[in-house]
């Protein structure tokens, strides 16, 4: 049977994250709607990757099997009946083994801090109006490049078989006058690990923790030892790389 990859866009605000859930309205639930409506028959489909409540994505996936054949016309169709946050870019037929989830080589997220009030970032980003040092927010961001096991950057109950993971790029920058925006990418990631690494090295951006003791944190491998208050709307999946 030919399996497809659906590409997707979204701002999460209104959604209790990507997955479907019991009694909740999901990125998956009004995908799974949409495809439907149009087609008239239920789809299964598999996510790339989770995301939380209110944390929005450039790009994402989803792949199910069907015997119907699909087109590009397809993506008007859907994006016609899904709401205006949610957006299909692409549909795509793919090898039969083919996974959305385990091909994936690399992840990419980005988040944003701003810190002069502003209305129009309030759903994007965090609002934190405090003075950063953008040189030991970097310094905190290479350092995670020497290391493999984030342990203590993964929320409690993240079911998963090993903590380690390859960060192969990590930076901060400042892409316009009070804004700042952190890259990362991926092998793999945790659940809750970049909003975990986000709210620690801001301590270290603020002072209120040194780079060694940030460091401590990191190789204790002791969760209650980070900082996951981070608020989700600053947060968004850039992009998912496969082979």
């Amino acid at each position: 049977m030919p399996r497809y990859f659906l590409e997707l866009g979204y701002k999460g605000t209104a959604y209790h994250g990507f997955q479907v859930q019991e009694n909740a309205v999901t990125i998956q639930s009004e995908i799974e709607r949409a495809l439907k409506v149009l087609f008239r028959t239920d789809f299964e489909l598999t996510g790339s990757s989770r995301t939380d409540a209110g944390v929005h994505a450039l790009q994402n996936y989803f792949h199910f099997d069907t015997p119907l054949q699909l087109t590009s016309r397809h993506v008007y169709n859907l994006n016609a009946i899904l709401p205006a946050d949610i957006a299909v870019h692409s549909i795509k037929e793919v090898a039969p083994d083919a996974h959305c989830r385990f091909d994936a080589i690399a992840r990419e997220y980005h988040y944003y801090l701003y810190t002069r009030k502003d209305p129009f970032m309030q759903d994007r980003g965090w609002h934190y109006p405090y003075q950063l040092d953008l040189q030991l927010l970097n310094d905190a961001a290479t350092l995670l490049k020497q290391h493999t096991d984030f342990t203590s950057f993964a929320k409690r109950n993240a079911q998963v078989y090993t903590h380690n993971c390859t960060i192969r790029e990590s930076r901060w920058e400042l892409p316009e006058p009070d804004s700042l925006r952190y890259t990362v990418q991926a092998n793999r990631f945790l659940r809750g690990m970049v909003r975990g690494l986000v709210g620690t090295m801001v301590k270290v951006g603020r002072g209120m923790i040194s780079l060694n003791e940030f460091e401590n944190i990191l190789l204790a491998k002791d969760c209650t030892r980070a900082d996951f208050t981070t608020p989700p709307q600053g947060l968004f999946l850039v992009r998912v790389i496969y082979p």
